[in-house]
């Protein structure tokens, strides 16, 4: 027997974790305490075995050691959900009710695998685990959804300049941003996330600003006091207000109104730092550093928060001069853009790496960055870096590729300047953040159609099917899409099929705890239309899975398990046969019904199949 107070007490500390979190006041309030009201009624289980005094056997405990990993990710999860920017986990909600219902998917998963019938539990204890067990079911039969109210709402926010005030309102009440201590403390995570996050918030950045300043006019125009006291109280101590040191340049020591970075990290006023290199100076004056290049980058966070500050305290900030008419960039912003290209061509590996970072970064912000970096001459000094022996370097440079692909334009500067080897290079023998953003890369280029045919032939899919198998959740996915978009083409369907691609996505199918399954069904659809991919489909037994899909899958993956099997079956009577024995039949009426369009004809035509199955009727391919 396995000894296994251990496995049963953290099971119990996972449970009392979770049940200890504090209240989630943002946009997940109700799926956030629901899934920890579920998790807290698991407790009786595992205190009640704990103070048993029989032991448990070994396929017990593997059972409930698999739940407690599921608890120990979930707990992960649910802790970043209740941290951090409320207007970006809102401006994520797909993303993050994605996130909640794997995590169901999962617990359900490993709850389905343990043998109750061999613990010792009291009838009432046995009651309330079939009670949250069957809670389980039913959550992971359907994803929760923000309310249909809030989804609304923000999307009005993100989409009108100009908005009706009640809709402000209800963001007010629905994310918790109700007094200017609420803004505060999101201004704060805001820039944490930012300058903490190697993500790319670059789409999410102006509408965070905005819905900020627009949540802020709100608060202020509901409590007129607190900005007339405020004003009052700095008035008479001191005539202004004090500003903040982070908020001032250490070389004029005044309010900073276009605040820059320099390669230390020091943040300084631009006109300031560039009298500074223009006379000579190769050190950052606060820290005495040797500057590794004289490029200097605008703050942009730091400029949104000495605004709001600004805002907030009655200071006018001058607005900045520099910018052209028409252009988010300004002159300073192209010089140091060519200042970073010349680190690029002609500076040693350190300076490479730097600069490489820097148009990285610059390249996620905005796409007026992105059309400037590109029309600077960029994007062949960034491809001659893809074969940097410096792993970080690579990184960057795969990364600032991915960033400035999201211009159309420069989709085809990045091909043209002969990326697609050296990218697919990358992606066989990179870092995994290398690899991922490589995967994403060939993804970005490929939604052109030539492209798909250059990077199928350039041997990225076994590459891709490899980072599939073995990357992290986020490289899985990249790689996933980029399959899924390369497969279109009819080429590459034979190409994944023989690179092996099958295999593992029956097991992302069959894993309930993957969070793939969506991915897998879709390509598995488009590569069933091939006549290799359905003969390596058929060789991995897919029928029971696919029709349990259809039965209790959400309806864009019975669509796409319909489909899979409508070809499978499309002249093979012994697939017929199976599908028949395994409850297709009643399956497929009831998709008949209640399906997409697309699916109802697919479950149509397979119904017909089926009916002829007993007069040995085989249908032909059409």
């Amino acid at each position: 027997m396995v000894p296994s107070n251990s496995v049963l007490s953290q099971l119990a500390e996972s449970v009392k974790a979770i049940s200890e979190l504090p209240e989630c006041r943002n946009a997940f309030r109700k799926m956030y305490g629901n899934f920890v009201r579920r998790v807290k009624l698991l407790s009786p289980l595992f205190e009640e075995l704990r103070d048993s005094d029989k032991a448990l056997g070994e396929e017990e405990v593997v059972a409930l050691e698999s739940l407690g990993e599921a608890l120990n990710s979930a707990e992960e999860l649910i802790k970043s959900v209740n941290q951090g920017s409320k207007l970006y986990q809102a401006l994520q909600r797909d993303e993050i009710v994605d996130k909640f219902h794997q995590m169901t998917v999962k617990i359900e998963a490993a709850l389905s695998k343990i043998p109750y019938e061999k613990f010792d539990m009291s009838e009432e204890v046995s009651e309330q685990i079939e009670l949250v067990h069957a809670q389980f079911k039913r959550a992971k039969e359907k994803k929760d959804c923000l309310d249909s109210q809030l989804e609304m709402d923000l999307a009005i926010a993100v989409r009108d300049k100009d908005l009706d005030p009640a809709v402000i309102k209800r963001l007010s009440e629905r994310l918790y941003l109700r007094t200017i201590n609420d803004l505060k403390k999101e201004s704060l995570a805001f820039h944490e996330l930012v300058i903490a996050s190697d993500r790319d918030i670059g789409d999410h950045f102006e509408n965070m600003q905005s819905l900020l300043k627009k949540l802020k006019d709100l608060v202020l125009k509901e409590n007129p006091e607190v900005k007339n006291s405020e004003h009052d109280k700095s008035t008479i101590k001191h005539r202004s207000p004090v500003i903040p040191d982070d908020f001032r340049c250490p070389i004029s020591l005044e309010l900073m109104k276009d605040p820059v970075i320099v390669s230390t990290g020091q943040t300084y006023e631009r006109s300031c730092i560039q009298k500074w290199l223009d006379a000579g100076h190769k050190t950052c004056p606060k820290t005495q550093q040797t500057l590794l290049h004289t490029a200097i980058t605008p703050n942009y966070v730091l400029k949104s928060l000495i605004a709001l500050w600004c805002e907030s305290n009655g200071v006018e900030l001058p607005k900045n001069k520099n910018r052209k008419a028409g252009s988010s960039i300004s002159d300073c912003d192209r010089t140091s853009i060519a200042s970073l290209l010349e680190r690029l061509a002609k500076g040693n590996s350190e300076e490479q790496r730097a600069a490489a970072g820097e148009l990285r970064l610059l390249a996620k912000r905005n796409a007026d960055n992105r059309v400037c970096i590109a029309e600077a001459g960029a994007i062949p000094l960034l491809v001659e870096l893809l074969s940097s022996a410096d792993p970080r370097t690579q990184e960057h440079a795969v990364t600032a590729l991915l960033n400035l692909s999201i211009n159309d334009s420069n989709k085809v500067g990045i091909v043209n300047a002969g990326a697609i080897p050296d990218i697919v290079d990358v992606l066989k023998n990179g870092s995994m953040e290398a690899r991922e953003n490589a995967a994403a890369t060939l993804f970005s280029l490929s939604v052109i159609d030539e492209n798909k045919v250059a990077i199928g032939a350039a041997g990225a899919l076994p590459a891709l099917i490899k980072l599939l198998c073995e990357g992290t959740p986020r490289g899985k996915k990249d790689a996933a899409t980029a399959i899924f978009n390369l497969s279109i083409y009819q080429g590459n369907k034979a190409r994944a099929v023989r690179a092996g691609i099958v295999p593992p996505l029956m097991r992302l199918l069959k894993d309930a705890g993957s969070g793939m399954a969506d991915e897998a069904l879709a390509i598995l659809a488009i590569l069933a239309s091939h006549q290799e991919g359905k003969a390596a489909i058929a060789q991995a037994e897919p029928i029971p899975v696919l029709v349990e899909v259809i039965r209790t899958g959400f309806p864009r993956n019975r669509e796409n398990a319909a489909a899979v099997l409508w070809s499978l079956c499309t002249g093979d009577l012994q697939q017929l046969k199976l599908a028949r024995e395994l409850g297709a039949e009643e399956a497929m009426k009831e998709l008949s019904e209640n399906g997409t369009e697309r699916a109802k004809r697919k479950a149509v035509s397979v119904l017909e199949f089926l009916q002829r199955v007993e007069d040995d009727f085989v249908p032909q391919q059409s």
